[in-house]
């Protein structure tokens, strides 16, 4: 592992149940993230992905890269596009920096729309990882 690698890219297809099983594994019970006719009536086309999945999708993703040892430190997202059903979110990363066995790593989700998460990961590395 060195600076400025790249990551191999995560294609996650959109699923309803994606979207509002992470809503409940995240307690969050917002009507935007379950029920399609109350999003519309709130000017959604239809639900969408919470902050937290995205969240939880984006550290899956680093730690799938660096194994089991690796231990999340912060994860510093922003979103952009939302993700909704039928979409493909695919993400990207490349090693920022590593340093006394932590990495700092950046990670970028497109969908169908444009950019829905950029961010940074900042991870510590399992003994020869880095």
């Amino acid at each position: 592992m060195r600076t400025g690698e790249e990551l191999p890219p995560l294609e996650i297809p959109i699923t309803r149940t994606l979207i509002v099983a992470g809503a409940i594994a995240s307690r969050d019970y917002q009507d935007v993230h379950h029920d399609a006719e109350l999003a519309r009536q709130k000017g959604s086309p239809d639900i969408f992905m919470n902050i937290l999945t995205t969240n939880g999708l984006v550290g899956r993703y680093v730690t799938d890269h660096f194994g089991p040892g690796a231990v999340l430190r912060k994860v510093a997202i922003r979103l952009g596009a939302p993700n909704y059903p039928g979409d493909t979110m695919v993400l990207t990363a490349s090693v920022d920096t590593i340093e006394d066995g932590t990495a700092t790593v950046r990670v970028v989700g497109e969908n169908g729309m444009g950019r829905h998460v950029s961010g940074t990961v900042t991870v510590t590395l399992p003994p020869g990882g880095a």
